[in-house]
């Protein structure tokens, strides 16, 4: 009896020793290589494995050689994706894991080649969408590093530090030259960097460089608006006569004022929907340059291209009484000077020129005849 007993006890010692392997936890490992139609490793992109039964997710990274591998995954059926800088690159589809090692590489060289020939691709077709997507992912990345620079660029200007925005800008232009927007920015750069510079020949380059940049966006923007099937051809006159504008400006600091007049003309031929606000501009380089009759007639065109535009009422006005004569003790201003002062009262009663614009009646001996709060009251009879 003792020795069964004993028997026994072994026996049962033996179970238990034996029994924290039935509640051993069952999984596998994946691993694979990723790589691109070139044939070069995918660094630095996930790998996600999503349980197709339960849910869960297990996400990867490749390693420098664009490798992935895990311990630990639970069998069953995956749809496994890989991703780059979180836009999918690929999937696939019931993916199986089981207990052993499972291996799952990513050529997207071999990928693209299979959909080629499922679509009936042949050879040279293939080669060509091949290129075409290379060429697609190309000019992404140069877009990519393009803003990254049109951004530093813009924080420097706000800053004040235009030479470093010059540097900047001329980097992206070096990345790619045949981007009007560059240049236009460019020319911006150059032309608020010159006031700073206290050596007049130094200043003067930098205005000729502001020239040089924009007329290269005009140019740019004259090729797109001359292709019938570029997406940007509809933005064009805007963008020409805003790039006119800025050129006219940089001519006018740089003293070419009959070319800066010039320039405010052809902004406001580019956009006729504006060409109010161009030729405004070009009336005020011009009473700036002293030259009134000229000031007088483009602001003539200002009213007529847009009537409601009260500065160039009053700017006429001021550009009359340039022209004014004293009869004795009395100064009298060509005709429709106080016309000129009175529209504007009557379009910006409260604007930044209505007392100068007062004042310069009263100079005349003219009255304030406008519309605006003169209306009769109504007498009250019946």
């Amino acid at each position: 009896m003792k020795r069964n007993f004993v028997f026994f006890f072994v026996l049962v010692l033996l179970a238990g020793l034996a029994a924290p392997a039935a509640f051993a936890q069952a999984t596998g490992s994946v691993k694979g290589a990723c790589k691109d139609r070139d044939g070069n490793p995918i660094v630095g992109a996930t790998v996600e494995f999503l349980s197709s039964e339960t849910g869960h997710k297990y996400s990867l990274k490749t390693d420098k050689k664009g490798e992935y591998f895990s311990l630990g995954i639970s069998p069953g059926k995956y749809t496994v994706t890989l991703r780059k800088d979180g836009v999918e690159v690929y999937h696939f589809n019931n993916f199986p894991v089981e207990l052993d090692e499972a291996k799952l590489d990513f050529d997207m060289k071999k990928e693209q080649a299979s959909a080629a020939q499922g679509q009936g691709l042949s050879a040279e077709q293939l080669k060509q969408v091949q290129e075409t997507q290379a060429k697609a992912s190309k000019d992404k990345d140069v877009v990519k590093a393009l803003n990254e620079h049109l951004q530093t660029a813009a924080q420097q200007m706000q800053a004040g530090t235009f030479d470093q925005a010059v540097t900047t800008l001329q980097e992206a232009v070096t990345i790619d030259p045949n981007r009007d927007l560059l240049y236009f920015k460019l020319g911006d750069a150059y032309r608020m960097s010159a006031p700073k510079q206290t050596d007049p020949a130094e200043k003067q380059k930098r205005y000729d460089a502001s020239v040089a940049a924009y007329q290269k966006a005009i140019e740019l923007r004259k090729v797109i608006a001359a292709d019938p099937l570029s997406k940007e051809a509809a933005e064009s006159p805007q963008k020409l006569a805003a790039y006119y504008n800025n050129l006219a400006e940089v001519l006018n600091k740089a003293g070419k004022v009959d070319e800066s007049v010039k320039t405010y003309g052809q902004a406001a031929e580019a956009d006729p929907a504006h060409a109010g606000q161009y030729l405004f501009n070009s009336g005020a380089v011009l009473t700036n340059a002293g030259r009134v009759d000229d000031a007088l007639a483009a602001f003539d065109k200002v009213i007529a291209a847009d009537p409601t535009k009260a500065d160039a009422y009053y700017w006429k006005g001021v550009n009359l009484i340039g022209k004014a004569v004293t009869k004795g003790d009395k100064m009298v201003a060509p005709p429709g000077t106080s016309e000129a002062f009175n529209k504007y009262l009557e379009l910006a009663p409260t604007g930044q020129f209505a007392q100068p614009a007062k004042d310069m009646l009263a100079q005349i001996g003219a009255a304030v005849e406008t519309s605006f709060g003169n209306k009769k009251k109504p007498s009250g009879k019946k």
